[in-house]
């Protein structure tokens, strides 16, 4: 079970690595789409391009960080009935969520999107649109991001198996304590200060 503990903290820093990162492309998409709107005002001209990066970087955010997401225990949960159980109950639940549905639904989906990501890839598909992008690195951000959901999966089954076992913390407390905007103010202040 070490092993597996050991494995699973791997995979949690891998998808806080990519979340703390991808953060910084909603920056960039907003940056871009301020830029192209002002220049579309200012010098009544647009590039496809520019309007089509903003749904690459958004696509990029959505599907890359489900597994930042997961790990944050910030995905949507209706729970009506579940919360009368007890923890251990629950916990059960959520193993049988991540065996019956997650595994199999990201098996399906990178099963089912990887050959359109190569057929893309080799014909060099590129957008309809006049001055559009090139289409496979966003088809395979579809196949990139359901793995890292997968793998965080992983490390989200070790995590409540071994709370079962009594060698862990109870897997569902969020891992953030503080909201998203304490920690972006914190970032900048701490940038500010190393450039001091």
């Amino acid at each position: 079970m070490s092993f597996l503990l050991s494995l699973s903290r791997r995979i949690d820093a891998l998808s806080e690595f990519i979340g703390r990162w991808l953060s910084w492309l909603v920056l960039a998409a907003v940056l871009i789409s301020a830029t192209n709107a002002i220049v579309r005002k200012t010098f009544d001209t647009s590039s496809n391009a520019f309007l089509e990066i903003q749904w690459y970087l958004f696509s990029a955010v959505f599907l890359c960080a489900a597994g930042y997401t997961m790990l944050r225990q910030e995905h949507v949960k209706i729970d009506v009935i579940l919360h009368r159980f007890s923890r251990r109950t629950q916990v059960k639940v959520e193993i049988f969520g991540i065996v019956v549905f997650l595994f199999p639904f990201v098996f399906a989906v990178v099963d089912l999107v990887l050959p359109l990501v190569i057929r893309a890839y080799t014909s060099g598909e590129m957008s309809s649109n006049a001055g559009g992008l090139i289409r496979w690195p966003v088809y395979a951000l579809v196949p990139i991001g359901f793995t890292l959901l997968g793998l965080q999966g992983i490390s989200e089954l070790v995590k409540r198996i071994a709370f079962l076992k009594g060698l862990g913390d109870d897997p569902g407390k969020k891992k953030q304590e503080k909201t998203a905007e304490e920690e972006l103010a914190e970032a900048i202040l701490r940038a500010e200060g190393a450039k001091k």
